[in-house]
């Protein structure tokens, strides 16, 4: 079974600075891209920032030039380095993968999620 577990979340100031971390662990073949999405209050889910195996990169426009992505395909862990933090980052954070596994038939690759991890932005 595959699990995503996030940490990294917390209270900080702005303008402050927070890393996120995800880690996936279970009967894995590969994974594909790799990501960040957040959900604030009342909000819908929105994407973050993106990164795929080669290490393209997508950012939210809101969020270019202060939040950078990275990955470790040894590890199979995705983190989110936040910079110059706003309130308006306030959210729950999600990290989320496309990973292929064997179904016991056949290939299949699924979206997987991690539990989330807030992050409050406040003074």
């Amino acid at each position: 079974q595959v699990q995503l577990v996030e940490s990294g979340g917390g209270l900080v100031q702005p303008g402050g600075s927070l890393r996120l971390s995800c880690a996936a662990s279970g009967f894995i073949l590969s994974i594909n891209v790799m990501g960040w999405y957040r959900q604030a209050p009342g909000k819908q889910r929105e994407l973050v920032a993106t990164i795929s195996g080669d290490g393209s990169t997508n950012y939210a426009d809101s969020v270019k030039g202060r939040f950078t992505i990275s990955r470790d395909n040894a590890k199979n862990t995705v983190s989110l380095q936040m910079n110059s933090l706003k309130p308006d980052d306030t959210a729950v954070y999600y990290c989320n993968a496309k990973i292929r596994t064997w179904s016991g038939i056949r290939f299949v690759v699924n979206d997987y999620w991690g539990q989330g991890t807030q992050v409050t932005v406040s003074s």
